[in-house]
């Protein structure tokens, strides 16, 4: 018997030909031998690194305080992930602190029957608790490249140095001036405003409209052969919580049931250190060893964004995806992903298509619904497809990890950093594009949550307007003259379109309401051009949610697609509460609140139910 399958007999408690088979099987999958048993004998890393360390002969510690450890920061912090080894000093004595693999592991044992004083030098801790304490120990280089890594990558590109007071200052005179504009339109400045009110409504409203006719536009990307167990490379999921005691044990089932081997799960709790709740909540999960927590430092900015990006040194999968605490991904998502990525090595981001599974809560949860069906499940893959700008979700992005370290991350001031990110892989050249696969979310069934939320969007969006439009000629030498114009009128009509539908829709409403005819005795051009703007604008967001419903196989929603002029109207309030705090506090992040609807989300992950592809 080898070596090698001695030390895993030992560990697993197995047979010597038990054993030769069990590395036979991990090899075949690509596994490292010693996580094969740990997530296959229901071990857990704990008990599989002490009985390891103990047939080495060596010892081992259940902690590793970043209080003992020695060393500078290291010049490559994304290396962090792959260190196996760091110094420590316990009292008097300077020793070895080691996460050794399998292989590493009979390495020691030879030596140390050659030089047994070795074994006081080494002390073996498991690698989860290894890079737990280098995050401690290096936590506030890790938090300095959390905040800065975008802007030393990619000067004059993040929101914290690029939205200042001034900037911030004109382009809210602006937006207010043109809304000024519309009101005055019955009496004035009607030429100036047409051509201006086309580009912002119509042709954002023609867009849905080109987005949402049958076949217009091909299905999200899908393959019909997925990769083997032993073909798939190791996938990091990234989950950011803060708060959200009460939905760890949904979240542990949601990635207990993804069709993907376990030893090739890097799934990382990201929580907030201000959140202890969480912090108790998830360690109560990491019997799993699938599952790592890392502590985020609490240091301003308080934003997802910030806390991903510490986090990301610790990645250890070639590619990665971000789910929020609500999530429920399909089982087959992180295959899927991981096969196309294989075959179209083209692509550096894969966005999942976000489903609402409250949707018959209440009015605004169907609104909602009808508004993501059109958003994620028509839009996107439509400004995919003609090579546009597309701002990404804010969850179920799936990452090239080497693209995403050349990106900088994410912009830890952004306060809706998916939209700045899908802009900025644009602008470099990369390409995104939509998968056929959903991931299940819940809708905000209070006015109060949503309203919070949409404020939130519409603060990251002015913020992304601002950073990507202080520099035309860069944009255009950088993406291309035709994206530079697709990111103004796209991004420009996501924060202005509700603002300008709602003082359109007042100014028709004033003149009915005071008798006044909507288009005077004789027939007035400007008039007919108000009207038409309307139309055109509402009627390409009807339209596309309507195909994004019936798409879905949901027309029981339909029903509350007339009241969406109320819907935009709550849109245009957020508006204003953004551009206030834009002002007064522009990194402040509004938690949304998870797990507040009645239905009952579990049976989806326990079924593993899949929603019928169209």
């Amino acid at each position: 018997m080898t070596d090698l399958a001695s030390l895993i007999a030992y560990v697993a408690g197995k047979t010597p030909e038990q054993a030769e088979r069990i590395l036979l099987a991990a090899e075949t999958i690509g596994a490292e031998p010693l996580e094969f048993c740990a997530h296959r004998f229901g071990l857990g890393m704990h008990a599989t690194w002490e009985r390891a360390a103990e047939w080495a002969g060596l010892a081992f510690s259940a902690e590793a305080p970043a209080s003992i450890l020695v060393g500078d920061t290291p010049l490559r912090l994304d290396a962090l992930a792959q260190v196996r080894t760091c110094r420590a000093r316990v009292f008097d004595r300077e020793i070895v602190l080691a996460a050794p693999g399998a292989e590493q592991f009979v390495t020691l044992r030879q030596s140390l029957e050659r030089k047994p004083d070795l074994a006081r030098k080494i002390c073996v801790v498991e690698p989860r608790v290894l890079r737990t304490a280098l995050a401690q120990k290096h936590g506030a280089a890790l938090m300095d490249e959390a905040r800065q890594r975008l802007v030393r990558r990619w000067p004059g590109s993040a929101a914290d140095l690029d939205v200042s007071l001034t900037s911030r200052l004109i382009f809210i005179a602006v937006m207010l001036s043109l809304l000024g504009l519309v009101l005055a339109a019955p009496f004035a400045v009607r030429p100036f405003l047409f051509p201006f009110t086309a580009l912002f409504l119509v042709v954002p409203g023609l867009i849905r409209l080109a987005a949402g006719v049958p076949g217009a536009v091909p299905p999200p990307l899908d393959c019909g052969e997925r990769l083997t167990d032993g073909e798939l490379p190791t996938y990091t999921v990234l989950i950011p919580l803060r708060n959200e005691v009460t939905m760890v044990p949904s979240l542990a089932r949601a990635m207990k049931a993804l069709d993907y081997p376990p030893e090739k799960l890097d799934i990382k709790f990201v929580v907030e250190a201000r959140s202890p709740a969480t912090i108790a909540a998830v360690t109560r999960e990491l019997y799993d060893p699938r599952f790592e927590l890392i502590a985020v430092p609490d240091e301003h900015p308080r934003t997802k964004p910030k806390a991903i990006n510490f986090a990301l040194p610790f990645v250890r999968g070639e590619y990665l995806v971000v789910f929020d605490a609500e999530d429920i991904p399909e089982p087959g998502q992180l295959r899927l992903a991981a096969s196309l990525f294989a075959s179209r090595p083209e692509i550096d981001c894969l966005q999942a298509e976000l489903l609402v599974d409250n949707a018959g809560e209440n009015w605004l949860t169907a609104m909602f619904a009808a508004e993501y069906a059109g958003q994620f499940g028509l839009m996107m893959p439509a400004l995919s497809h003609w090579h546009l700008p597309m701002p990404l979700g804010g969850t179920s992005n799936h990452f090239s990890t080497r693209a995403l370290r050349e990106l900088g991350g994410w912009d830890a001031f952004n306060v809706t950093e998916d939209a700045d990110l899908g802009v900025r892989l644009a602008r470099l050249r990369y390409k995104v594009a939509t998968f056929a696969s959903h991931t299940r979310e819940e809708a905000p069934i209070t006015l109060k949550a949503w309203m919070a939320q949409r404020t939130r969007w519409m603060k990251g969006w002015m913020q992304t307007f601002i950073v990507h439009s202080r520099h035309p000629l860069v944009f255009i030498s950088d993406a291309g003259g035709r994206s530079f114009l697709a990111f103004q009128i796209y991004v420009g009509s996501l924060i202005l379109s509700a603002l300008l539908h709602t003082a359109f829709a007042g100014v028709l409403m004033a003149r009915v309401a005071t008798g006044t005819p909507l288009f005077g005795e004789e027939f007035d051009i400007w008039d007919a051009i108000s009207v038409a703007v309307l139309i055109v604008g509402y009627g390409g967001a009807l339209l596309l949610m309507i195909a994004g419903l019936l798409r879905l196989g949901r027309p029981q929603h339909l029903f509350y697609l007339p009241t969406l002029p109320l819907y935009w109207t709550l849109h245009s309030f957020a508006t204003l509460r953004a551009a206030h705090e834009l002002l007064v506090r522009p990194f402040f992040w509004a938690k949304t609140e998870h797990g507040r609807t009645k239905v009952d989300r579990s049976v989806t992950v326990l079924a593993g139910q899949a929603v019928p592809k169209h």
